[in-house]
């Protein structure tokens, strides 16, 4: 009786032993700064009287805040036209890949995967140069085709012009898991459907994309979560035109000069917690509509 507890209390501690190392990281580099940054959004910091509870004051105020639904505003038309256009893209080249319908697949796929490879910093400095009205290579074939300068940098383009290139960075790492997720098809039912007749676009629509569904839905997720926190690329636009691109074109952006140009830390972390509750709520609500209609 005894050996026999003892190796039931060996069976259910083994697990937890090795899953000891990822509790503690996990712990201390995700819920410990969880934890603090939501005392910090609990607090005010006052010249007289120093550090103060204030309590839900500065989450009531992030949500009244019309600066953050500026940049709300802004990723979420964004999302609504890139993230189907990326997708879109990306499970055209995972069919292609899929079915063998192009010429060196492995440098096909190395190739559309390597912009995911590049930093997000460095893709960006990368499109403002080409982006710059005055010295863009894009800016001067324009002007030799005599079609004038693009305004890739101005406000009516500005969204568009930071669509593109994550868009660029982006459609790769997307190819790649939706064609992962092609490969996990039995191929007897491919089969299966061309001695039936089915053409390559039958086989596609019927039966490749629906049994990916999942994989499909992980994407969009991923992408609805990427682009309500879009930063890197518009800060980084916004030293090559700061005209267009505020303190408040993004929420992130907010959150990034509420704390580090305004100083005003407690109620960016306020303003983070805010922004977490919204992409929260956009990822289930979409991953319950998915469910519902599968």
């Amino acid at each position: 009786m005894w050996h026999t507890r003892r190796r039931a209390l060996q069976r259910t501690l083994v697990p937890f032993a090795f899953l000891a190392p990822f509790l503690v990281l996990f712990a201390f580099f995700l819920i410990t700064p969880l934890v603090y940054a939501l005392r910090m959004a609990l607090y005010n910091e006052r010249l007289v009287g120093g550090t103060v509870f204030v309590g839900l004051s500065n989450l009531e105020q992030a949500v009244q805040d019309p600066s953050f639904y500026t940049g709300l505003e802004h990723m979420a038309l964004l999302g609504v036209v890139q993230i189907p256009i990326m997708i879109g893209i990306a499970l055209l080249f995972a069919l292609l890949l899929d079915a063998r319908a192009v010429w060196l697949p492995s440098l096909f796929r190395l190739g559309f995967f390597l912009p995911f490879a590049v930093p997000t910093v460095v893709a960006a400095l990368m499109w403002g140069d080409l982006y710059a009205p005055s010295f863009g290579p894009l800016a001067q074939i324009s002007r030799d085709l005599g079609l004038g300068t693009p305004g890739f940098l101005t406000s009516t383009w500005m969204l568009g012009s930071l669509g593109n290139i994550v868009t660029w960075e982006w459609t790769g790492y997307n190819m790649i898991i939706l064609y992962a997720a092609l490969k996990t098809i039995p191929p007897e039912i491919v089969e299966a459907a061309a001695v039936d007749g089915a053409t390559p676009l039958q086989t596609a629509l019927r039966i490749r994309i629906p049994f990916i569904a999942p994989a499909l839905v992980l994407t969009v997720v991923f992408s609805i979560i990427g682009t309500l926190q879009l930063f890197n690329e518009p800060q980084i636009m916004s030293v090559i035109a700061p005209q267009v691109i505020g303190t408040s074109y993004t929420p992130n952006v907010y959150v990034y000069n509420l704390a580090f140009s305004s100083h005003e830390f407690n109620y960016a972390a306020a303003v983070s917690f805010v922004l977490g509750g919204f992409v929260f709520l956009s990822s289930y609500v979409f991953i319950f509509l998915t469910r519902k209609q599968r």
